[in-house]
């Protein structure tokens, strides 16, 4: 049942990518946006024209852009709040998000190219959670996953106060638009160049996870069980860490700051799937790539003017978190 439950959700998944490839200001039909994919795979030639360009260099590279952005940011949530046993914690809560807007925002102030703006963001997420994780050890005494927590705020807050200096420095009819639009997140710049160096990124992360999926629900249960049967909790628990924040970090570097994603899809998934991190983990992907994906769709379709991301899924996402807080439904654990 797993299974062709989980072959459901795949076929729906491409009929939402086949969807968003045909849908925009220069529409396609379904039968002309296929038989340029299949002639592009085929490497056989085509008529050229402007159909083959907005479709393969135009919305091609951004949908797979969604799909990877909204795999990335729901299956680090589902890790994060599997990991914290906590259904509140979302891949912002170390302050990878608000280092990687840091690194990036810096990037645009410096007036540095495309590539090294997102390779600073990047760097500042994963110098965001070193320095959480830094600051976690060298406090000796109470819960370690509650001075994790709360240094991840504090770290957090002290990114966004610099991110906040550096908008009051920046140039505001150049510098300011452009930081305004990246912190609000969006895939209209998104190129193949951009996705494929990201792509091996986020599978580096994402393996690991799925094949420690049985531990980590193991450690789920509490760190005194996890040592009962014969598990590093620290170590693990380390290396949980250090996965979801590398996922997240790539994609944020990519697409600025996405909210509500890691938040909201993990507590869709598990409703769907149950807590088990083994099924979790794929179904929290598969809805974050779909959900994006019509997000992103919705974004460059509802008004002749983009709407940024970050904007939409806070729209969509916070009346569905009411939601299930009005339902008093508890869907973790």
């Amino acid at each position: 049942m797993a299974v062709a439950g989980f072959a459901l959700g795949v076929a729906a998944l491409a009929a939402l990518t086949l969807g968003a490839l045909v849908i925009g200001p220069y529409p396609l039909s379904p039968g002309e946006a296929l038989t340029l994919l299949v002639r592009r795979a085929l490497a056989l030639p085509t008529e050229g024209g402007a159909p083959e360009t907005v479709l393969l260099s135009i919305r091609l590279p951004r949908v797979a852009a969604a799909l990877l952005v909204g795999a990335a940011l729901a299956a680090a949530g589902a890790a994060y709040q599997t990991l914290f046993r906590n259904p509140l914690v979302s891949p912002d809560i170390l302050g990878v998000s608000a280092g990687a807007g840091l690194g990036a925002v810096l990037g645009i102030f410096l007036a540095l190219p495309v590539a090294a703006i997102q390779l600073m963001g990047f760097a500042g997420g994963l110098a965001a959670v070193a320095l959480v994780a830094s600051v976690s050890a060298a406090v000796r005494s109470g819960d370690r996953t509650l001075v994790l927590v709360l240094s991840g705020v504090v770290i957090g807050a002290l990114a966004g106060a610099a991110t906040s200096l550096l908008k009051v420095l920046a140039d505001p009819y150049d510098q300011l638009p452009a930081i305004t639009f990246w912190l609000l997140g969006s895939l209209a710049g998104a190129k193949t160049s951009d996705v494929l160096p990201t792509l091996p990124v986020v599978a580096l992360g994402l393996l690991p996870l799925f094949l420690l999926r049985w531990r980590i629900n193991v450690l789920s249960m509490g760190d005194e069980d996890a040592r009962a049967l014969g598990i590093d909790a620290g170590r693990l628990r380390g290396a949980v860490i250090v996965c979801a924040t590398l996922v997240t970090a790539s994609v944020v570097a990519m697409a600025g700051i996405v909210g509500w994603v890691g938040l909201v899809v993990p507590h869709i998934a598990r409703m769907l799937v149950g807590p088990g991190f083994g099924r979790l983990l794929p179904a929290a992907a598969l809805l974050g790539a779909g959900y994006l994906l019509v997000v992103d769709t919705l974004a460059r379709s509802i008004a002749s003017v983009e709407v940024p991301l970050g904007i939409l899924t806070a729209v969509v996402g916070a009346p569905f978190f009411l939601w299930l807080l009005a339902r008093g439904r508890r869907t973790f654990g």
